[in-house]
Order: structure tokens, then sequence, then C-alpha cells
């Protein structure tokens, strides 16, 4: 029992525990598997931008604490991009805030944001990060869940929007909402966008948009929220570089908004890490202005990597859900006479050197979600060739 009879860590926090990530990739090292688990790159990114970062580091730009908004140069570009992409104008000195990564971007908005008591929709599975953020910030998380459809052709997982707007009571302050969606792989069309957007403006809710996968989508394309009627200055836009050019160690990630809400977030997130990644932010700028045919490369890239492990996860003997967006592939265990996620991925190392993550830990219902399991596709060839070799004896082990 810890001084005075009271537990140590806040009770806001104490349900979450050490994340399973961490857990997972500690069982990948201890038995030598490999690592599907956690959603980073096993190879650097363009020597280009890692090139830039060095120029930096040696130029001496970055050092010493970077302004608190972050760089200039960086905040341009960012308004850049958006621009280039989707047509949205942003002012870099007002509209614009540099954050450590989009997870700090998103803890700064919702404590910015939130009162105790305040309800924030989220749709359900969800990073892992929404729920303790939420919690800290005294909130009350609904979770809106997105169920399998297997009907069509192609088997996904849906936003049912009636359950939606079942959702929103008089204590709803925000949708924190995830599009391209990790785990599922989802992207919301226009039409379910429109929808969320006509919601949020009927109801004058904020919304906080996590669209870190923005350029990793295939066979669709994003569209962010901001860009419907009305919601441009009601929502909080978060993106980063890490998932785009892979340098996830970097941390580098942004929001833009209105002012009112860039100067609240900026209010929260000063607080946190004040700043951070001062030589990697002149480097992400000119990431940002690299050539489109790096971003198409780099989604060719990864629907080939996509294919080739969606290919061996069935023949494996699992029902697989083919992403529309992320890096990410969930699948169903059931085909396999498995109904427990985590007991599957905390068994799976020891029967065929492979780490994957269990869905389950994504739900408040676990039970809607414990028969799926995610599996990251953003490594070597090679490798996804041996992880989909070693989990054919799966049927046969």
């Amino acid at each position: 029992m810890a001084p005075m009879g009271r537990p140590l860590l806040n009770r806001r926090l104490a349900a979450f525990g050490t994340t399973i990530f961490a857990e997972m990739s500690a069982l990948a090292v201890r038995t030598g598997s490999i690592n599907l688990g956690q959603g980073f790159p096993d190879s650097d990114g363009p020597e280009e931008v890692r090139e830039a970062a060095v120029r930096a580091l040696r130029d001496g730009r970055g050092n010493q604490y970077p302004p608190g908004p972050g760089i200039p140069e960086l905040r341009t570009a960012v308004a850049e991009h958006q621009r280039r992409w989707y047509g949205l104008s942003y002012d870099p000195d007002r509209e614009v805030l540099v954050t450590a990564g989009a997870t700090e971007a998103i803890a700064a908005s919702l404590l910015a944001l939130l009162e105790p008591g305040d309800e924030v929709i989220a749709l359900e599975p969800y990073y892992d990060s929404y729920a303790a953020c939420i919690a800290m910030a005294g909130g009350t998380r609904v979770p809106v869940t997105l169920r399998p459809d297997t009907t069509g052709p192609h088997p996904a997982f849906r936003l049912d929007l009636d359950e939606l707007r079942a959702a929103v009571t008089d204590r709803t302050r925000l949708i924190l909402l995830n599009t391209p969606h990790n785990p599922t792989g989802t992207v919301l069309t226009r039409e379910e966008l429109a929808a969320v957007a006509e919601l949020a403006t009927e109801r004058d809710l904020l919304v906080v948009t996590d669209e870190v996968y923005e350029h990793l989508v295939f066979g669709t394309a994003h569209t962010p929220l901001a860009s419907f009627p009305g919601m441009r200055e009601r929502t909080v836009t978060i993106s980063s570089a890490g998932k785009t050019f892979s340098f996830t160690g970097w941390k580098v990630g942004w929001v833009t908004g209105s002012p009112a809400l860039v100067s609240a977030v900026r209010s929260a997130k000063q607080f946190l890490t004040y700043v951070s990644s001062g030589p990697f932010q002149y480097a992400v700028a000119e990431a940002l202005r690299l050539p489109d045919s790096y971003f198409h490369s780099l989604r060719e890239d990864l629907l080939a990597k996509r294919e080739l492990l969606a290919a061996g996860l069935a023949e494996a003997g699992f029902a697989v859900f083919r992403p529309s967006g992320t890096y990410f592939i969930t699948t169903d265990i059931r085909p396999l006479g498995e109904t427990d996620g985590f007991a599957f991925c905390r068994a799976l190392p020891e029967r065929c050197g492979v780490v994957a993550i269990p869905n389950a830990v994504f739900y408040d219902h676990q039970d809607q979600g414990a028969p799926f399991v995610r599996f990251a596709f953003c490594k070597r060839e090679s490798v996804l060739e041996e992880a989909a070799t070693r989990l054919k004896g799966l049927k046969t082990g």
C-alpha cells in the first residue's frame, strides 16, 4: 500500500496499465518472433529527408528550443500540404501547431477542449491512447462500434450512422474521429463524412479528427472532415510525419484548425512537451514538399505488401478484412477454431514465431472484438513472406 493508504496511480489511469504494444513487442523480442504487432516500418523513409535532418543538426538549426508553435518553415509546409491535397486554406501563424507526434496532439486537444463530465463519442475499436486521454481530461467515453459486414464482395467494418446519431446526448462535447481507421482499415466515405458533419453542426459539437494515415489509402480517397460545410470552425485536424514518411521515432505531428481552436490546444500543449524534435521539424518541412510521385509510390508499395500478407493470412486459415487504408489487416480467428484473441496472440509466438495484436484491447465492449486480431504489413517483403510461411503452420500445428 502506498503512503497515506492511497494508491499512487491516479484513479483515472488505473484501468489502463501497460499498453498492449509494449507487452507484445517485449514478447517478440523474448521469443525471437517476427513483430507484426506494433505499427512501425522496419526500414527508414526517404534518404533525402534523413539527410535534411542531418543537415539541420550540423547547421545548428533546431538544436536549441524551437518556437513553441513549431518552426515557421514546418508550419508553412503544413499549410501548403493542406492546400495542395485538399484545397483547405490555413494561416501558418495562427492556424497550425506543431506537436510531439499525433499522440500529443490528441492529448492536448482533449485536455484543452473537455471539462469533467463531458461526453466524447469515439469509434470503437479505437487506438488505445484515446481512452487514456479522455480519462485524463475527465471526460466520459461513449463508444460507437464499427461492425463487421461480410455480406458484400469485400468484407469490411462499417459505421452505423443511426447508432452514431443516437449516441449524442445533451452532455456530448465532441466526436473523436479516426479515418483512415486504425485498427480496422475502414476509410469513411464522403456520404458518411457528410452525415457526421451534418450531425456536428446540428448539435453544435466539436470534432477532433485523427488523420495520420491520410496518404495510406488504397483504391479510394481520403477526405478531411474540415472540408465539409460548417466544419472548418469546429474541427481540430491532426496528422503527423511518422506514418507517411516512415520516421516514426521522430515524433513530429501537427494540428490545423481555426485560430480559436488552435489557441486552445496550444494552451494545453505548452505544458506537456512545450517543444520537441527541433532538427526533425526542418526535415519534415522538406518531406511535405516531396513530389506527388513519392506519395503514389508509397501507396503502391503498401498495396503490394497488403496483398502479400492478406494472401498469406487467408492461406493460413484466417478470415481476412482487406483494409481500404492504414497498414494494418484485421482478421477473424474463428475459422481457425479460436475465439479468444488475447489467448491466441499470447500463444502465437510459441506456435509459429509471429506476433500480432488482439483487437479486443481497442474495445469497451471486448466481446465485440474478441475474435479479431490485427497484423501490420509495413515491413519488408522478405519479412512478410517469412511471416506468411510461418503462419501456414497454424493449419497443421
